[in-house]
């Protein structure tokens, strides 16, 4: 028996947003926002507050400053039934930070790296590993002390018997040097979106980076997100599109593509049909947007189920 359905590994921060500025702030002048809300942040941390809500059972693996941001961080996560006996405290880094400022359908994030630049390949507890079934990895250009040994770790993971999730996230210095022959390989579920996808495979279309992809990682399921587009999945043998549900009461994107990935993996590791799980991945993405933060949706399973038939008239089972 495992212990855990999924373990997370991945960057930890708190996401301090704004929200109804009238626009993007200029040098040397000031704008005011209408709303503040402090939440729990990182891609990682929501994808895994989001499936705990969804029923999987999950353990974080990742490393904080020991401050009040950190309690924030830890709090939240134990309130939504995550583990987090393998969330390492530093004496000598801060907890992350994020600054976003929402704009109508955009935003604009500021973020303070601290401790998710501190974690290693030698923090991660093979022992503690194996006890999951499956493993996801995210963020990884916010994280330069793991960046270089994600193959080695996505390795190991198959070794002990996981399927593995991979999403890599927007690179800040906007280089995308990432090893993906080396590392696709051993990914299970590979989830970027489209622009990310695009940058990291050096294409111009899709289907062309489809095709590179599929040269060196045949086995591959590639899960691309693309906003009020959808979602396109490459299930080995086509591409799948998957229409937005597209939601009148948008009230931020935050976190939309970690509950997008919640929702698919939460499905992938139960053995449902990829079909199924692209369109529940769609639908969590979509019920994201109908609350504040990435996590505001997901509170309760009653929530995701009212939620879900009050914007989308579905009723789903959780």
């Amino acid at each position: 028996m495992k212990n855990f359905d999924v373990i997370v590994v991945g960057e930890l921060n708190v996401d301090i947003i704004l929200n109804q500025i009238d626009k993007f702030p200029e040098m040397s002048k000031e704008i005011l926002a209408r709303r503040l809300e402090m939440t729990l942040g990182s891609s990682s941390a929501i994808f895994a507050s989001n499936l705990s809500s969804l029923g999987s059972r999950v353990a974080f693996i990742g490393k904080l400053g020991n401050d009040t941001f950190a309690s924030l961080v830890l709090e939240n996560l134990k309130a939504k039934h995550v583990d987090t006996s393998s969330i390492i405290k530093s004496e000598t880094v801060n907890t992350g930070a994020t600054i976003v400022l929402n704009f109508d359908q955009d935003r604009a994030m500021v973020t303070y790296p601290g401790a998710m630049e501190d974690l290693t390949i030698k923090d991660i507890d093979e022992t503690f590993l194996s006890t999951g079934r499956h493993m996801h990895l995210s963020s990884i250009f916010l994280q330069p002390g793991i960046r270089g040994d994600i193959p080695q770790l996505f390795r190991k993971a198959r070794a002990l018997g996981l399927t593995t999730s991979f999403d890599p996230q927007w690179d800040p210095a906007e280089n995308w040097e990432i090893n993906l022959p080396e590392l696709l390989p051993w990914v299970n579920v590979f989830l970027p979106n489209m622009t990310e996808f695009l940058h990291l495979t050096k294409t111009a279309l899709l289907e062309d980076g489809i095709r590179q992809v599929k040269s060196y990682a045949p086995g591959l399921i590639m899960v691309v997100k693309d906003g009020s587009n959808g979602a396109y999945m490459w299930d080995g043998e086509n591409i799948i599109h998957q229409p937005a549900y597209l939601n009148n009461n948008l009230v931020d994107c935050i976190g939309a593509g970690d509950s997008f990935n919640a929702g698919f993996i939460r499905k992938f590791t139960e053995g449902f049909p990829l079909s199924e799980c692209l369109k529940f991945g769609a639908l969590t993405g979509a019920i994201s947007t109908t609350m504040a933060g990435g996590t505001g949706a997901f509170s309760t399973q009653d929530t995701i189920r009212e939620l879900a038939r009050l914007n989308f008239n579905i009723n789903i089972d959780i």
